[in-house]
C-alpha cells in the first residue's frame, strides 16, 4: 500500500523539474525532417507515424497483400501495397518506394531491417536518412563473436564462451566440454531468441546444436553459431541508451526482461527490481562505454546477463534498435524516445544529460510492460491466429497504456509475429504499478485465437514474481503454479446455457431462422425442462484430436417465466435465475440467490467464450454423435494435426514406425519459429499425411499431419 501524500510530494517535486527548452531540444538540427518512410508493421508503425504526426513529419506507411486491411496500413494517407508476406525484408523495394514517394529518411522499427547494416548502408548511399545507428555500429555489434571482442577491449566484461569462426560440430562441442555444462547455442546473427538452445548434457549437443543451425538458417540465412557458459539462475538486465554524433551518450535507465518464453520476453519492467544501486550505476556506465566504442548514434539497447548468484553481470549483445519494450522506459522518464530519434537523425544533440535522466527516473516511480500475444501458454507458448471476433481493452490513461496494432475484427495472421498489443502500466512504486496491472488485465477481453492473457494474470500475482524474485527460468521455476487449472465454477456453465438459450430463442423469431443447431434440436419455446451439454476446452489438447471420450458438463435448464431459470449442474441447482440479456452487446446480467453476475458471451459458432469476474473461460458446444452422422462428419481419429497454418519442417517419423508417447513427429514452423509436434499415445505411425516441405497453403489449422494406430493394450 503506498502513501498518497507522499505520491503528491513526489509528482509535485517531479513538476518542479524544468524540461528541456525547445532551444536545446533542437540544438544544432542541422537537417530537419519532413517526411519519413516507415518500414515495419504494426504496432511500431503506428507508434511511430503517431509521434512523427505530431511533430509535422509526413510518413508514408507500407503492407503486404496479408495485411491490406491492417491498421497500420490504414493509418497514413500515403500507403503503398509491397506484395508477398515476405516483402517487408526486401530492402531494395522499400528504398524505391522512399524515393519514389519524396521520403528523407526511412525508419525500420524493431524489424529485421532495423539491425540489417547492408540495408542500412544502402539507405545512405541512396540519399535517405537511416532512423537508426551507422550501419558500421549495426555490423560492429550484429556479430555476437566480433561485439563481444569490441566490448573486451573496451573493458565491458563478458561471459565466457567460444566466438570463433571453427563451426566444425565436433570441434563445438569439445569447446563446450571446455566451458562446461550447461552451455547456451546461440546464432551469431540472432535475436529474439531465434536459434538458441540450453544444452545440458553432451548426449543432448549435436541435437541441439543441429535445430539451433536450422532455425537460425530459416530466421537470418546464417547458422554460424557460438557457445557460451550457461548461467543457471540469470536475470536479464538491458540498458536503454541514446547517442549523438556530437560524442554525447547517456543511459535512460535499465528493464528487468528477465520473464521469458521460448528466450522471448513477456513482461519488461524498469526499475530492475532488488537491484543495489552501486550496480544500477555501473551497469548505465559499461552501458554507455559500450556504444562509445563503437561510435553509436541513436536508440539502442546493451543487454546483459545478470548472475543471481555472485551479483556480476556480463555483456551479452546490443541491439541496435528501438525494442519493443521501449514504453517502459519513456514512462519513467516521461520522454518520447521516437522524437529522439528523429531529432537525433536529423543531427540534433541529445536533448537531457545524464544527471537530468537520473532525477526523472528517481521520482518518476516505476513501470510494467506486458505482452499480448496470440499464443497457447499450455502448449509451451505456440502460436495462434484468426479473427479478433471480440476486443475489449482496459481505458487508457496517464497509468495505462495500449500500443496495438490490431481492432475487433482484424485477423492475427499466420504470416507474422502474433503479438496483438503491448499493456504498459506506470505507478509510484512497483507494487503500485503490479496492483494497477491487474486491474487492467482483467479489463482485457480477447475472443478468437488462444492468448496469453489469463498466463499473464497468474504471473503478476505469484508470490515471488510480486517480491522482485525473478530469473530468466522464472516460468520453468514456478510451472506448477503458473499451470494449475482450477475447476470452472457451476455458474459459469449455468450462464452459458442460459446465454445459448435466450439467443437461439431469439433466433427462432427472424424471418430467415432455419432452426435450432444440432446441439439443442427439440427444445421448444415452451416452459418445459431443456438440457445444453457443453464441453470444457482443454488448452493443452489443441494440437491432436484424439478418439477419446470427450465428457460434456450438462446444464438442466428450467424456464419459469420470460426471465426467470432455475439450474441444474451435476449436484448444483440454482432455485431462481432472473436473467436480462442484451442482445445488442452479447451481456448476460443474471441475479442468482446469492450474487449477480454480469457475463460477456461470445459465441462463433459451437465455440463460446465467456468473460467474468475477470477471467476467462472456454466452452464448446459438441455437436451430438447422430447428427455427426446425420452430416457426414468425419472423425479426426488418432491424427495428429496442424495447431495453426504452418510449414513441415521436417519429419522425424516413416510410415510403419512404432512411437512412444511424447516422441517427436513432425516439426512445423510459422511465424519464423520452429514447434516440435509430438505423438500423444504409443502407437504405430500408419501414414504420413503431410511431408517435408509441405507449405502453409496444404497445412492449414486442423489438417491432419500423421496419422497412426494406437498400440494394442
Amino acid at each position: 500500500m503506498y502513501n498518497l501524500r507522499n505520491y503528491s510530494l513526489r509528482a509535485a517535486a517531479l513538476a518542479r523539474i524544468r524540461p528541456p527548452t525547445a532551444a536545446r531540444r533542437f540544438e544544432t538540427l542541422s537537417k530537419p525532417l519532413t517526411s519519413i518512410l516507415i518500414a515495419n508493421r504494426g504496432e511500431i508503425a503506428i507508434r511511430v507515424g503517431r509521434t512523427a504526426s505530431k511533430y509535422g513529419i509526413r510518413t508514408t506507411t507500407i503492407y503486404t497483400d496479408p495485411d491490406a486491411q491492417s491498421q497500420h496500413a490504414a493509418s497514413s494517407p500515403w500507403a503503398i501495397n509491397l506484395g508477398q508476406p515476405s516483402a517487408y525484408l526486401d530492402g531494395d523495394r522499400i528504398i524505391q518506394v522512399a524515393k519514389e514517394h519524396g521520403c528523407q529518411g526511412v525508419h525500420p522499427g524493431y524489424g529485421f531491417l532495423s539491425e540489417n547494416p547492408h540495408f542500412a548502408k544502402k539507405c545512405t548511399q541512396a540519399g535517405l536518412v537511416f532512423i537508426g545507428p551507422p550501419w558500421e555500429a549495426i555490423d560492429a555489434m550484429g556479430s555476437k563473436s566480433r561485439s563481444k571482442e569490441i566490448m573486451t577491449a573496451a573493458g565491458v566484461p563478458c561471459i565466457p564462451g567460444y566466438h570463433g569462426g571453427n563451426q566444425d560440430p565436433d570441434f563445438l562441442q569439445k569447446e563446450a566440454g571446455k566451458i562446461g555444462y550447461p552451455v547456451l547455442l546461440k546464432a551469431v546473427k540472432g535475436g529474439g531468441g531465434k536459434g538458441m538452445r540450453i544444452v545440458q548434457t553432451p548426449a543432448e549437443f549435436m541435437d541441439q546444436l543441429k535445430s539451433a543451425k536450422s532455425e537460425a538458417t530459416n530466421s537470418f540465412g546464417d547458422d554460424v553459431m557460438l557457445v557460451e557458459k550457461y548461467i543457471t539462475k540469470p536475470r536479464h538486465i538491458e540498458v536503454q541508451v541514446f547517442a549523438d554524433r556530437h560524442g554525447n551518450c547517456v543511459a535512460l535507465g535499465e528493464r528487468d526482461c528477465s520473464i521469458q518464453r521460448r528466450h522471448q520476453k513477456i513482461l519488461e519492467e524498469s526499475p530492475a527490481p532488488n537491484l543495489d544501486e552501486s550496480v544500477r550505476q555501473d551497469l548505465w556506465g559499461k552501458a554507455r562505454a559500450a556504444a562509445l566504442a563503437v561510435n553509436y548514434e541513436g536508440a539502442g539497447t546493451v543487454e546483459f546477463i545478470f548472475d543471481n548468484d555472485t551479483n556480476e553481470f556480463f555483456f551479452m549483445e546490443m541491439n541496435t534498435r528501438l525494442q519493443v519494450e521501449h514504453p517502459v522506459s519513456e514512462m519513467v522518464t516521461g520522454q518520447d524516445l521516437v522524437q529522439w530519434q528523429l531529432h537525433i537523425a536529423g543531427g540534433g544533440k541529445l536533448p537531457m544529460t545524464q544527471d537530468q535522466i537520473h532525477e526523472q527516473i528517481k521520482l518518476r516511480g516505476h513501470a510494467i510492460e506486458a505482452r499480448i500475444y496470440a499464443e497457447n501458454p499450455d502448449l509451451n507458448f505456440i502460436p495462434d491466429s484468426g479473427k479478433l471476433v471480440h476486443l475489449k481493452t482496459p481505458e487508457p490513461s496517464p497509468q495505462v497504456r495500449i500500443d496495438a496494432g490490431f481492432v475487433e475484427g482484424d485477423e492475427v495472421s499466420s504470416h507474422y509475429d502474433p503479438m496483438i498489443a503491448k499493456l504498459i502500466i506506470h505507478g509510484p512504486d512497483r507494487l503500485a504499478a503490479l496492483n494497477k496491472m491487474r486491474m487492467a488485465l482483467e479489463e482485457y477481453e480477447v475472443a478468437g485465437p488462444v492468448t496469453n492473457i489469463e498466463f499473464i494474470k497468474r504471473l503478476a500475482v505469484s508470490p515471488a514474481f510480486v517480491a522482485g524474485d525473478v530469473e530468466t527460468g522464472y516460468i520453468q521455476k514456478h510451472h506448477d503454479e503458473l499451470f494449475e487449472r482450477l475447476p470452472t465454477p457451476p455458474e459459469v456453465y449455468a450462464q452459458a446455457a442460459i446465454a445459448v438459450l435466450i439467443q437461439e430463442a431469439e433466433s427462432l423469431k427472424a424471418p430467415h431462422a432455419i432452426g435450432f443447431p444440432s446441439t439443442t434440436l427439440g427444445f421448444t419455446q415452451s416452459y418445459s425442462a431443456r438440457e445444453v451439454h457443453l464441453l470444457e476446452k482443454d488448452p493443452s489438447a489443441a494440437t491432436t484430436v484424439q478418439n477419446a471420450d470427450n465428457t460434456t458438463t450438462a446444464v438442466t435448464l428450467q424456464q419459469r417465466s420470460p426471465d426467470t431459470f432455475s439450474a441444474t449442474i451435476g449436484d448444483v441447482s440454482f432455485s431462481s435465475i432472473k436473467a436480462q440479456f442484451d442482445p445488442a452487446t452479447s451481456i448476460l446480467t443474471s441475479y442468482y440467490p446469492h450474487t449477480r453476475l454480469t457475463t460477456q458471451f461470445v459465441r462463433t459458432g459451437s465455440l463460446l467464450t465467456l468473460f467474468q469476474h475477470g477471467k476467462q473461460y472456454r466452452l464448446e458446444l459438441p455437436m451430438p454423435k447422430w447428427a455427426e452422422k446425420a452430416l457426414g462428419v468425419k472423425e479426426a481419429k488418432n491424427s495428429v494435426v496442424a495447431p495453426m497454418p504452418c510449414k513441415v519442417l521436417r519429419v522425424e517419423v516413416q510410415e510403419g514406425d512404432r512411437v512412444e508417447m511424447g516422441q517427436a513427429l513432425v516439426v512445423i514452423e510459422s511465424m519464423k519459429m520452429e514447434t516440435v509436434i509430438k505423438s500423444p499415445v504409443e502407437g504405430v505411425v500408419k501414414k504420413i499425411v503431410h511431408g517435408q516441405g509441405a507449405s502453409r497453403d496444404l497445412c492449414k489449422a486442423g489438417t491432419a499431419l500423421v496419422e497412426f494406430e494406437e498400440a494394442a493394450e
